[in-house]
């Protein structure tokens, strides 16, 4: 005989606003995620470092 184990989710503690709250940052978060990836790439920031290097933080310790 097999028996399954499953909690409901008012056994949980989870109401319809935390659920909601889960369901958005699963459908947020990748996406995202995705879009920083992209922004945050090495290349990315070393392009824009070379191309305006009195823009950034590390500038006083490399640029004499």
């Amino acid at each position: 005989m097999i028996n399954l184990f499953a909690l409901t989710l008012s056994e949980m503690g989870l109401g319809k606003l935390e659920f909601t709250v889960i369901g958005l940052v699963i459908l947020v978060f990748p996406v995202l995620f995705i879009i920083a990836s992209k922004n945050l790439d090495a290349k990315g920031v070393f392009d824009w470092m070379m191309d305006k290097p009195q823009d950034w933080i590390g500038k006083d310790k490399f640029i004499k």
